[in-house]
């Protein structure tokens, strides 16, 4: 049974492909038959090889012309086969037949080949999308249940575990927890979520399990919004091949109404004989039709889409792919665009005495206990080195943590709730923080008391039933005194990290020829400033609100006209949907801004943007190519044939090769 479901999908998916192969089947044994003398098989063979081949495209210029009362090129094709084949019939010239099953054999080879690009095109960017979370955990009569998002109900109470996504928008009903939100805010830090607070669907919950409730209906999951962008890919025609498509239907009855004079006028005016005229009419049908200039454009365009799929680039429509080739200016956000969004220890500056690596593994040891993202990141930047979890930790939320290590009280936190211990902060240290707090970076102070404890057992790191105390910052004098001697050993720097990659990016967007770099975010100046300058970013506009940044993109149009936005937040997407081409950042993309957007960039890999500028540049370069082609051999053709120096067969071998050589020459854009 899943055999045959599975040969009948295949056979769906490539019925074009089947059919140009049984045509080319029944062509050769009718041929073969012919050149043998079987004229009975022959005129058996043929005409099968006529149905299968042309069936469909008879059947869509048939459409064509009664729906919409337009003539098409499927129609044309169709009418000069059957012309030939009615001339080799009345003339016994057999071989004419044989003529019109090629022509439609070439044209259905032609559709075979486009239906192939749009089918990568298909298979591309489903692939990419197959392991997209697509279901929620919710609680239903006490027992939990895995469904799809789009059976979710209003009232539903959803279980999001640590690490997992928000699938959808809901208010917390139990747990603490903080999300990374810098999708939806552009703000790169955590925020701390409690019972009550709104969680929005494509956030990454921290450390804490959540229980939510469903108070609006779920939005489309991502899956079902890239299968609409799949089948918009699919159908959306880019402005280049609406020109086309404009031009073949006058073009084609201007094709009909000369084919119609050349069959009647030239035995009135040159004494042709009415055979010879039919046939140069038919020819002339042949060879005029503007297939090879039809198969210019779409089958490019369609093999960039499946490239760029490919490489985790996800084109909306073909025309996002021709205005890539020809951006000026990209205007990029800062936060989880240009930066990882992710946080990193990037300085540590130790007290006079004291060593950098003391200074971690002692903040380490503490932040152990910790699920907040500052104490992980510390934890991550010291996982190198030997350090002691710590015992009795308290921690105070928004505020620092307290624990003991090797018999010492070890605090680390903002710098007010360590001048709760420490009597004066060192002045250098402050001026350090105060500069490093300027450039956009979180600063954790650490500190220990000088006097050991007489707790026994500490910096136990085995002990497994350690819990972590959360008291409010009034009852910091629980376990200590202020009148204990502590000591600041150092600071620690904290901050979301440009990306490795965006600096070689900008540098080689400025070789393809973008004229202008320019950096939006909703940070304060200087902060922009240090990562623009780390960077090569030409132009930075700071502290803007989404709509400042929409005004940005207006004036950049005015002056380069075509301009690019990167954005990943619903802060950026009125700028998304302003730019000449928006594109938005997959995984940490908002969905808000995926919709938006028409390019996404589904790896969030910066360097993919020159990779789609360069299947826009290469793009360009085929589709000229391929028009020079088609009109070159039209026009060879048909002065050829008003010389009398081609026939039938030449006439279709030139014309449908053509036709077959651009789409070939289009399907370059596939390989990387």
């Amino acid at each position: 049974m899943l055999y045959s479901e599975r040969l009948h999908q295949l056979t769906k998916e490539h019925a074009d492909t089947l059919a140009a192969l049984v045509c080319g089947l029944f062509l050769f044994c009718g041929w073969f038959a012919l050149h043998l003398g079987f004229l009975g098989w022959a005129l058996l063979l043929l005409p099968i090889a006529y149905v299968i081949g042309g069936y469909e495209s008879a059947r869509e210029g048939l459409t064509t012309l009664i729906k919409e009362k337009e003539l098409d090129v499927d129609l044309l094709m169709i009418v000069a086969a059957l012309g030939a084949a009615g001339l080799g019939l009345w003339r016994r010239e057999y071989y004419l037949i044989i003529d019109g099953a090629i022509l439609i054999l070439i044209f259905a080879i032609s559709g075979a080949l486009e239906g192939y690009a749009m089918r990568r095109t298909e298979r591309s960017i489903q692939s990419l999308m197959s392991l997209t979370q697509d279901t929620a955990t919710v609680v239903r009569q006490g027992k939990e249940e895995v469904i799809a998002i789009a059976q979710l109900q209003l009232g539903d109470e959803i279980i999001v575990k640590p690490g997992e996504l928000i699938p959808t928008d809901a208010v917390i009903l139990e747990g603490y927890s903080t999300l990374n939100q810098a999708a939806i805010t552009g703000e790169s830090l955590p925020v701390e979520k409690t019972v009550g607070d709104e969680v929005f669907a494509g956030t990454l919950n921290g450390y804490g399990a959540l229980k939510l409730k469903l108070h609006q209906p779920p939005e489309s999951s991502l899956i079902q919004r890239v299968i609409r962008l799949v089948q918009q890919a699919q159908t959306e025609t880019p402005p280049s091949q609406q020109f086309i498509e404009r031009f073949e239907r006058g073009y084609a009855r201007v094709i009909v109404i000369a084919g119609v004079l050349l069959l009647i006028l030239p035995p009135f005016l040159w004494n042709w004989d009415w055979e010879t005229a039919i046939y140069r009419a038919l020819t002339f049908l042949v060879v005029a039709s503007p297939c090879a200039l039809m198969a210019a454009i779409m089958p490019t365009l369609l093999s960039g889409i499946a490239n760029g799929a490919k490489q985790g680039i996800l084109f909306k429509n073909g025309s996002q792919l021709e205005i890539m080739g020809k951006v000026r200016a990209i205007a990029f956000d800062k936060t989880g665009t240009l930066t990882t969004g992710v946080l990193e220890v990037c300085e540590i500056i130790p007290a006079s005495e004291y060593t950098q690596e003391y200074v971690l593994k002692t903040a380490a040891s503490v932040e152990s206990r910790s699920e907040h993202p500052l104490g992980e990141a510390i934890v991550k930047a010291a996982k190198n080195l030997d350090w002691v979890a710590a015992t009795e930790v308290q921690a105070f939320p928004g505020q620092g943590i307290i624990g003991i290590v090797n018999h010492q009280e070890i605090i680390a936190g903002k710098d007010n709730f360590v001048q709760n211990y420490v009597n004066d902060l060192p002045q250098n240290l402050i001026e350090i923080a105060t500069n490093f707090e300027l450039q956009g970076k979180t600063v954790v102070w650490i500190a220990e008391n000088e006097e050991e404890t007489g707790t026994e057992g500490q910096g136990d790191a085995g002990n497994k039933n350690e819990t972590l105390s959360v008291s409010p910052p009034h009852s910091i004098t629980a376990s200590s005194s202020l009148s204990a001697s502590y000591q600041v050993l150092g600071i620690i720097a904290i901050a979301d990290t440009v990306r490795s990659q965006a600096a070689a990016t900008i540098s080689h967007l400025k070789k393809l020829g973008v004229e202008q770099i320019v950096m939006l975010t909703g940070d304060n100046q200087q902060t922009a400033e240090s990562v623009a300058r780390e960077l090569g970013v030409d132009r930075v506009y700071a502290e803007l609100l989404p709509e400042d940044k929409l005004h940005v993109i207006r004036r950049l149009q005015q002056e380069y006209q075509t301009v690019a936005m990167v954005g990943d937040g619903i802060n950026d997407a009125p700028a998304l949907a302003q730019a000449s081409v928006g594109i938005a950042m997959g995984t940490v993309g908002s969905d808000v801004a995926l919709e938006t957007a028409d390019i996404v960039l589904m790896a969030d890999r910066l360097e993919k943007i020159e990779v789609a500028m360069r299947l826009g540049k290469r793009a360009q370069a085929i589709v000229k190519q391929n028009i020079t082609i088609a009109l070159g051999f039209i026009l060879l053709l048909l002065i050829g044939n008003f010389l009398g120096d081609i026939n039938l067969p030449i006439g279709v071998v030139g014309h449908e090769g053509s036709t077959v050589l651009v789409t070939l020459s289009g399907l370059r854009l596939l390989k990387n």
